[in-house]
């Protein structure tokens, strides 16, 4: 038995089914005891410890998720494998801890299960600056840029993050806020966040405002809880603050709820723009101001420029896909 027949007796997507298996929280409790009530009955085994999907064939593509939590990728990934399975691929995914190092799990993987090729969803420059070449098959790295690595068995598609950046600090400073602070991931150089952050600085700059990493910025994980936290630790710090741009929604989310929580209001006391343009955006209370990032053009440039390598050995493919800034209900002029 393989996920996709999983997926076919319990009539959800490979994506769902994938989610359930690696124990992933956003499933809903039907979709759970379905899936699991199929994997019981026809004894599909997951290995040890219910985290990755067992690979049923020596061919299998495999993706690679970097975070547990991160709501864009879960959606990235449900479209990948969608498409992966109309190409006929059978497909691995695995979610790892978003410090891990992808591409030392990827080397082990070669190893043991020999894949035809790998999808990363995220991913740290520095891990495949050292370790990439290892790797001999196709692969393509999503949400972030290798053009500048070199490797000819790797593409990448991601959104201009110093763009997008510069964008939300533009937006805030034209709607009247000068008390900007920054929330969420770190400002190690190679990963996605720094990019963001140097978008930060660098629309500081232009706007005469102080841009200094250390005072304006609380570094954190990417989920809600750490979102939550991260923005009670800056609003004990910044009180005067009157707007919030975190890093990611799934850390939005979670410094709304903060807000609240202290007693303020958003976005009357405290505007928020969140980055990624997720479902949860458009359902949040208020709906999210947010930078949309292009999932369907990522998963369909992304598939198809490692279908091209595996089966033509077509050359590398770097791109930016577009974004746009999705104004809703979380901003607003400051005092108002």
């Amino acid at each position: 038995m393989t996920i996709r027949d999983i997926a076919r007796l319990s009539g959800y997507s490979l994506g769902t089914v994938s989610r359930v298996l690696n124990n992933h929280p956003d499933v809903s409790e039907k979709a759970k005891e379905k899936v699991l009530a199929v994997v019981e009955e026809y004894g599909f085994q997951p290995n040890a410890n219910a985290k990755h999907l067992k690979m049923q064939t020596l061919s299998a593509i495999a993706v690679l998720v970097k975070g547990t939590q991160n709501l864009l990728f879960a959606d990235i990934l449900e479209q990948v494998q969608s498409l992966l399975q109309s190409s006929g691929e059978d497909v691995y995914a695995a979610y790892l801890d978003e410090d891990a190092d992808e591409v030392q799990y990827a080397l082990q993987l070669t190893q043991l299960r020999h894949p035809k090729g790998f999808l990363f969803l995220g991913g740290d420059l520095e891990y495949f600056k050292e370790e990439f070449s290892g790797i001999t098959v196709p692969a393509v790295l999503l949400t972030n840029n290798a053009r500048n690595l070199g490797f000819k068995n790797l593409s990448s598609f991601t959104t201009h993050d110093v763009n997008a950046a510069e964008q939300v600090i533009d937006y805030l400073y034209q709607r009247g806020h000068r008390r900007i602070y920054v929330l969420g991931g770190n400002r190690s150089s190679t990963q996605i966040s720094a990019k963001r952050l140097l978008g930060v600085q660098q629309a500081m700059e232009r706007h005469g405002l102080p841009c200094d990493l250390e005072q304006i910025h609380e570094p954190c994980r990417y989920s809600m809880e750490d979102g939550y936290q991260g923005a009670r630790r800056l609003l004990e710090r910044a009180p005067d603050l009157t707007a919030l741009y975190a890093l990611g929604d799934v850390i939005a989310l979670g410094a709304v709820r903060a807000i609240r929580d202290l007693g303020l209001r958003v976005p009357e006391d405290i505007s928020v723009v969140g980055y990624d343009g997720t479902a949860f955006s458009r359902y949040s209370v208020p709906r999210l101001t947010t930078i949309r990032q292009d999932t369907a053009q990522l998963a369909q440039r992304g598939v198809q420029a490692l279908l091209d390598s595996i089966q033509r050995s077509a050359p590398p493919v770097h791109d930016f896909i577009p974004h746009e800034l999705l104004e809703q209900e979380s901003v607003c002029p400051p005092g108002q």
